[in-house]
């Protein structure tokens, strides 16, 4: 894995500040009851854990909750493919981070081939207005693609092998994660030119150093929101690490291809 531009001294004050904040916002979204649903999509070892950890690690965990469901049973399999995540979906002054979601379909599942095309056609077709009646419904999504290099992949797939604390990360999708490369990158495409709306838009991180992805991932989600007391000064993001385009716009900002 690559040696992160940010001394650990730095990384670590400065993300204590940015962890302060997120309490603010928490706060603020229990007193007003907000329902707020984060999506964490990304290549395989992108990085989605440590993100997700760095979010909620010093928020209440009575109201934040990490969902990342299992495969479907196989009830689960007949059933209306966004049933089990609705279950998921957060009440009132909660914060609920999806590490991976519905768009399993439109990635791994279309890649490995563990869905149909008409299946992946539908869920394409539909998952636009489904977003947008959860955002009528008053749940406000934020979806964060996390990308990495085909080079920086490779390092990270090798660290897990040799690390005895994460061989429960090593499943055979991930073994197959640097020959279907391409297959992953033209999903990713469509996903996301045909899935960003103006009620759910698509950011992309550049997370090959995790430190600046987690730092910069915060100071993006803390911007969208007005809260008490907030240090607009602490949010600094940097372009060249959160990737964002205009609304309705087919141009995908500058992707690992």
């Amino acid at each position: 894995m690559s040696k992160s531009l940010v001394p650990e001294h730095t990384y670590e004050a400065d993300l204590r500040l940015l962890q302060i904040e997120l309490v603010k916002l928490q706060r603020h979204i229990i007193q007003k009851g907000k329902r707020l649903l984060v999506i964490f999509e990304g290549r395989d070892t992108a990085g989605k854990d440590g993100s997700i950890k760095s979010v909620t690690e010093n928020l209440s965990p009575r109201d934040t909750k990490v969902v990342a469901l299992a495969a479907p049973s196989s009830i689960e399999e007949h059933e209306w493919y966004f049933q089990r995540y609705v279950a998921q979906l957060p009440s009132a002054g909660e914060m609920i981070l999806f590490n991976r979601s519905w768009y399993n379909r439109a990635g791994v599942e279309k890649v490995m081939g563990f869905c149909t095309d008409d299946q992946y056609k539908l869920f394409m077709a539909t998952v636009n207005d489904f977003e947008a009646l959860l955002v009528k419904s008053n749940i406000q999504i934020v979806k964060y693609y996390l990308d990495i290099s085909k080079e920086e992949q490779a390092k990270r797939l090798k660290d897990r092998e040799k690390d005895p604390l994460k061989q429960w990360k090593i499943s055979p999708i991930d073994q197959k994660a640097q020959k279907m490369w391409d297959a992953y990158s033209d999903a990713r495409d469509k996903m996301l030119k045909q899935t960003s709306s103006s009620d759910a838009l698509w950011t992309v991180i550049n997370a090959n150093d995790k430190k600046l992805a987690h730092l910069n991932l915060i100071a993006d989600l803390l911007s969208r929101f007005s809260y008490p007391e907030k240090d607009k000064k602490i949010l600094k993001i940097d372009p060249k690490i959160v990737l964002t385009w205009p609304v309705g716009s087919k141009k995908l900002p500058k992707l690992f291809k």
